[in-house]
């Protein structure tokens, strides 16, 4: 059947071969059954081997239709590229239906971002309880903007990624592939007194660093629902999430005029075109600045 031992193998082979977040397999896998959905249900096609091209746009007009951007419906398209790939592969198919498949052109959207003064106000003047739950979540959103890591980064962390002595911080990324970030003093500081407390609130702990307020491990909408209530305190942007502050921790390093390949590191980018966005808003900054300081800047802007 069209939902069976292929999209079966096809999850196992995006967990342990491709080796991707428990977040991008759930993607992933949400991607190609809405598709397989669309075609047994539109077309009555019961095997992946049915699949042209043809089902493939008509799949792609129908989710314009329903409103979904460009951007998404390309993610969407690159999903059932792996696909079609890995099918491929196994021998099930002996061609791939996308390789006539032209993805719909979309206008690269700037990532957002926080201002310095807005996160300054968070971590600075926005009280933590004086409790666990408190400390836990100042080391969290310190840890996501002073660090840039991901979600799936964070909550994987434990204590021992954790290097005072060198000040430092180990992370597994995407891939598996491991980086270094270094860390600020005041960051070490706060993780230290999150460590005591942890200790002193639980009689059992789990080896992930963050925990929930019953001890257990965090898992990612309660990241998501933290971060989101903190920054509703100081930014009135639409997006809230744990990503918009490794956006911000990238444009901020960006407009002090860090090195890009730098930056590249410390985000785990396995491309510079991933992190060249970043330049973007930098650029835009200066063009804000050159039009409000330049005599000629308010005439001409």
């Amino acid at each position: 059947m069209i939902r069976g031992h292929e999209q079966r193998a096809f999850t196992d082979y995006l967990v342990y071969e491709k080796r991707f977040s428990p977040h991008t397999v759930s993607a992933y896998q949400s991607d190609t059954d809405q598709f397989l959905i669309f075609i047994q249900e539109s077309y009555g096609l019961t095997s992946v081997v049915e699949v042209g091209p043809l089902h493939i746009r008509a799949w792609m007009v129908d989710l314009l239709d329903k409103g979904i951007s460009t951007r998404a419906i390309n993610r969407k398209l690159s999903c059932l590229k792996t696909f079609y790939r890995f099918l491929l592969k196994r021998g099930w198919v002996q061609q791939s239906p996308m390789g006539k498949i032209i993805a719909p052109k979309t206008g690269r959207a700037l990532p957002v971002f926080i201002r310095e003064e807005g996160l300054a106000q968070m971590l600075d003047e926005v009280p933590f309880t004086p409790d666990y739950s408190g400390a836990r979540d100042r080391v969290l959103l310190e840890l996501l903007y002073l660090t840039g890591l991901r979600r799936a980064e964070l909550i994987d962390l434990t204590p021992g990624s954790f290097d005072f002595h060198r000040m430092q911080l180990k992370v597994k990324g995407k891939g598996g592939k491991e980086r270094i970030i270094p860390i600020l003093p005041e960051l070490a500081a706060h993780v230290e007194d999150y460590l005591n407390v942890r200790q002193e609130s639980f009689e059992q702990l789990p080896p992930q660093l963050l925990l929930t307020d019953k001890g257990a491990p965090m898992y990612p909408k309660f990241v998501y629902n933290i971060v989101k209530r903190y920054l509703s305190m100081v930014t009135t942007e639409e997006k809230r999430s744990p990503h918009v502050l490794r956006h911000s921790f990238a444009t901020h390093l960006s407009n002090k005029g860090a090195d890009i390949n730098a930056i590249k590191e410390l985000l785990g980018h396995s491309s510079l075109a991933a992190t060249q966005v970043y330049t973007h808003n930098a650029i835009e900054k200066l063009k804000e600045v050159y039009k409000l300081a330049h005599p000629k800047g308010k005439a001409g802007g």
